[in-house]
């Protein structure tokens, strides 16, 4: 008798918790990835709304591997109504037949999601008129109309062996794998007429390909589009003579003063620092001289500082005028000018402070106080450094406000029991503004999520903090983690203040650890604190294991080959270079002698991991251990001064959470 009842009473407990389960489902928003594996088969099963069944059964198949059998069983039945999740799963339905060899069953989905005209309408059917297309070329011409930024239309584009696919790469995709090279063969044949060599050049401008984008031009002016980009990609390049780039900037100038092209020009002539560049200001039109980037340009070669306050009290929030504050402040600083340096680092008032980006405002308090301190004027200094930690607590400059103000340790990769809080934040909800591309992303769709986003956008690159972020989040999900992790530091770069919450979510997940675990073994065994090595590591290559430089640096920490070979006691392939596990463990070994050499300076340590430590150690005025950011400051290498200040405020905001408190 005792057996019957125990079964009886753990049924019927069993039973109590599903309806429990199912109450408390019904309660729910909707699953996400942070749910359990056990919680999302309940909700697939038990979930009242049928809307949230399929959110949890795509949830299970976005994590079920590479199982196409496991994932069509999930997804039976999944097919149903007219919204994009519908889409995804006939979608995802139709792969799985076809990875199966089911030939006949993918083409009957595929045929399927075309003809639900409701359904045509979302991303996803990009796929079926691609897969269709195989055998009906209409298809891939009504593919490349319908969808031209999509990824399925790129890779229609790139399959193509005419110049139609060519164009359509250099208009939609230039930086499609692949396309480099379909642009510079199409430039090269003659069928090209001098409009469709335009758009091949400027595709290949876009990819910062000047000189081929020049050849095919051959002879034929550029849009003003394209010019502008060989000459900014001219100005940047190192030991490159800027004057024909100077020329052609000054022509288009003259040809239309009025013309937003000619303004963009002079803010290229302005920041650009060559002589060349300087004489050309002088020649520009009245209309243009009397411009706030022109001015800040002639005003920042003048050795005093009055020019260069009245253009920064004239355009407090123009971008030029940051830039002149900054350099003029920095040139006073390293001259130990500070009366001058507070002088210009005040000038703009409320106005500029309410338009700069806060990792600007972060520099300018920072050194606005510092210049009060040097002055005497503790009690300033010191509310300086408070509002600066309250704003923007992260990075380089947080770091040394929160030094000099007795909250930190000179080296902000000291504590060894902030490596063991090291821990990834988790699933985060995306937050782009595109209400379909956050849900395809809340369901564990991210590729799907990413081509949603790039079709809406049409291929266009994002400007604003909010859509550099979400682009970068999706780029990395999706395996582009350089651009990605790129894209998410210009999101912080670009933030202005105002926005508390969206600088939380980009803080949380620039500095959300990557690589741990190889990085993690390394500093254990090579007794270097995690977050240091997260620092160098997010700085040479975004944690991409498989980086090589143009110096020819591999891997993870950026490895010279012959430096490897003497850490490691013999050669390596670049296979073991680009091994995540063997490069972190040699860069900790390089970077713990780097520490030795310096007496566990972290400011001497990186300086020397970029530029050797030969050259640092001529680097002894002013003294780093008594005016340590002027120190940097004065590093004549602007890579390096630039290096040492991102790879240390990267390792401070990996050691804890630096986040501002909102509101």
């Amino acid at each position: 008798m005792r057996f019957p009842a125990l079964l009886t009473a753990s049924s019927l407990g069993v039973f109590a918790a599903l309806v429990a389960a199912s109450g408390l489902f019904g309660q729910l928003s909707g699953p996400t990835p942070r749910h359990s594996r056990v919680v999302l088969a309940l909700q697939q099963h038990l979930a009242p709304d049928p809307r949230h069944r399929r959110e949890a059964a795509l949830l299970r198949a976005s994590g079920n591997g590479h199982d196409p059998q496991r994932r069509q069983r999930l997804l039976q039945g999944q097919g149903w109504g007219s919204d994009a999740l519908a889409a995804v799963a006939l979608k995802q339905q139709a792969l799985d037949a076809e990875a199966l060899g089911n030939v006949s069953e993918a083409g009957r989905l595929w045929r399927r999601l075309l003809r639900v005209t409701r359904l045509a309408g979302h991303a996803a059917s990009a796929d079926a008129l691609y897969a269709l297309g195989r055998k009906q070329s209409g298809l891939r011409q009504r593919l490349l109309r319908r969808w031209p930024a999509h990824p399925a239309a790129l890779a229609a584009a790139s399959e193509r062996t005419d110049l139609g696919g060519a164009l359509h790469l250099a208009r939609w995709g230039a930086r499609w794998p692949g396309a480099q090279r379909r642009l510079q063969a199409a430039c090269q044949g003659s069928a090209a007429t001098p409009g469709q060599r335009q758009q091949l050049a400027e595709g290949l401008a876009q990819l910062g390909e000047g000189d081929a984008a020049r050849r095919c031009l051959a002879g034929t002016p550029p849009l003003a589009s394209t010019l502008l980009r060989l000459a900014e990609t001219d100005l940047l390049a190192e030991g490159r003579d800027h004057t024909r780039a100077v020329q052609e900037l000054l022509g288009l100038i003259q040809q239309d003063p009025a013309a937003a092209a000619a303004a963009q020009a002079v803010r290229l002539l302005a920041a650009d620092p060559s002589p060349t560049a300087h004489a050309a200001l002088g020649q520009l039109p009245a209309l243009l001289r009397g411009s706030a980037a022109a001015q800040a340009g002639l005003a920042s070669r003048e050795s005093g500082i009055a020019a260069s306050l009245a253009v920064v009290q004239r355009w407090p929030d123009d971008p030029a005028s940051w830039e002149l504050q900054w350099q003029q402040a920095r040139r006073a600083a390293l001259m130990g000018r500070w009366q001058d340096a507070r002088r210009m680092l005040q000038a703009g008032g409320s106005r500029l402070e309410a338009s700069m980006p806060l990792a600007l405002q972060a520099r300018r308090r920072f050194w606005l106080g510092l210049s009060q301190w040097q002055l005497g004027d503790t009690a300033g200094a010191r509310t300086q450094w408070q509002r600066l930690l309250a704003e923007r607590p992260g990075g380089y400059y947080g770091w040394r406000a929160a030094l000099r103000l007795g909250r930190a340790a000179t080296n902000p990769a000291t504590n060894p029991a902030v490596n063991q809080s090291l821990q990834r934040s988790g699933w985060q909800p995306l937050h782009s503004g595109a209400a379909t591309v956050d849900q395809l992303w809340r369901v564990g769709q991210t590729l799907e999520a990413w081509e949603a986003w790039r079709t809406l956008r049409g291929g266009q690159p994002p400007r604003g903090s909010r859509a550099l972020l979400a682009e970068g989040r999706l780029r990395e999900a999706v395996g582009d983690g350089w651009t990605g992790l790129g894209q998410q530091e210009l999101a912080a770069l670009r933030l202005k203040p105002g926005d508390c919450r969206l600088q939380q979510l980009i803080e949380r997940s620039l500095h959300q650890p990557r690589q741990q675990a190889a990085l993690g073994a390394a500093a254990r065994a090579e007794a270097v604190p995690l977050q240091l090595l997260l620092g160098v590591a997010q700085q040479e290559s975004r944690f991409q294991p498989g980086v090589r430089s143009v110096a020819g640096a591999e891997g993870l920490l950026q490895l010279m080959p012959e430096t490897a070979a003497e850490l490691a006691g013999t050669p390596l392939s670049t296979r073991a270079l680009h091994d995540p596990n063997r490069n972190a463990l040699l860069g900790a070994r390089y970077l713990r002698q780097l520490l030795e050499r310096w007496g566990g300076d972290p400011l001497r340590a990186v300086a020397s991991y970029n530029a050797g430590p030969n050259a640092v150690a001529r680097w002894t005025t002013p003294h780093p251990q008594r005016e340590p950011e002027v120190w940097v400051e004065a590093i004549p290498y602007p890579e390096t001064r630039h290096y040492v200040k991102a790879v240390l405020g990267n390792s401070w905001s990996h050691g804890a959470p630096r986040l501002s408190a909102c509101r």
